[in-house]
């Protein structure tokens, strides 16, 4: 199955889903039989541009969206051309809808680049920072989602509770940021060589995967300015 007809079939399946209605419901909803919807949503077969048109109608979303090329339901924002899944999912493990799936993408395939520059560097210590890092960042997610659920057990971390809402996993965090950079400083004055990283290399580089980094550096982007800019704000006052 070609990537592309993967990502359709996905986002036509989870928005179903997200809307509650079954296949038969859909469907007959949109005017084909069940077995067909089946096959579409299976990667088995591919619809024609008057089905696209009738599920974009449907499930109230663009066909960029439908197709996976935009993050935004009306394909209005800036957004990756096509975002591919290099996790090789099978099926669809993520559940909670769009959002969910295409997050998860944006942030796995930026990470696939981001460990495959720091390959190109070939600086273990900054790879085991790095890593360090990024495992201590999904540590805190998941555990702030765990910690969430009343019925939890507390005593599932080795980390007391205390110590962790006293910001020791973000304490490590800034460890792992310290030794990422002096690693990457140890590297540079050894005269190792450092991965290009102009949109052109990138490009090339990681053809089916460099739209997502930068939409990653796009939102975070936004998101930081955000709060800079509430920060100038509160200075004038």
């Amino acid at each position: 199955m070609k990537e592309e007809n993967a990502e359709f079939s996905r986002t036509l399946s989870l928005l179903r889903q997200e809307k509650g209605a079954s296949q038969r419901t859909a469907a007959a909803d949109l005017g084909i039989s069940q077995a067909l919807l089946s096959h579409y949503e299976n990667g088995i077969r591919e619809p024609g541009l008057a089905f696209v048109v009738k599920a974009c109608d449907y499930y109230g979303v663009s066909a960029d969206f439908l197709l996976g090329r935009t993050l935004s339901r009306d394909g209005t924002t800036i957004s990756p051309e096509e975002l591919y899944d290099i996790s090789d999912e099978k099926s669809n493990s993520v559940k909670g809808g769009v959002l969910a799936l295409l997050s998860k993408k944006l942030l796995v395939n930026s990470v696939g680049v981001l460990f495959g520059l720091l390959g190109k560097t070939g600086s273990r210590e900054a790879i085991q920072a790095a890593a360090g890092y990024l495992s201590t960042a999904v540590y805190t997610v998941y555990r702030r989602l765990y910690d969430a659920n009343p019925s939890s057990n507390p005593d599932f971390f080795s980390v007391p509770p205390r110590h962790f809402q006293a910001g020791l996993a973000e304490a490590d965090m800034k460890c792992c940021e310290a030794e990422l950079a002096d690693a990457l400083a140890a590297h540079v004055k050894a005269k190792g060589p450092m991965p290009e990283m102009t949109n052109d290399a990138l490009a090339r580089d990681y053809p089916v995967l460099y739209q997502s980094i930068l939409q990653v550096v796009h939102n975070t982007g936004e998101r930081v300015t955000a709060i800079s800019g509430g920060r100038k704000r509160q200075e004038r006052k």
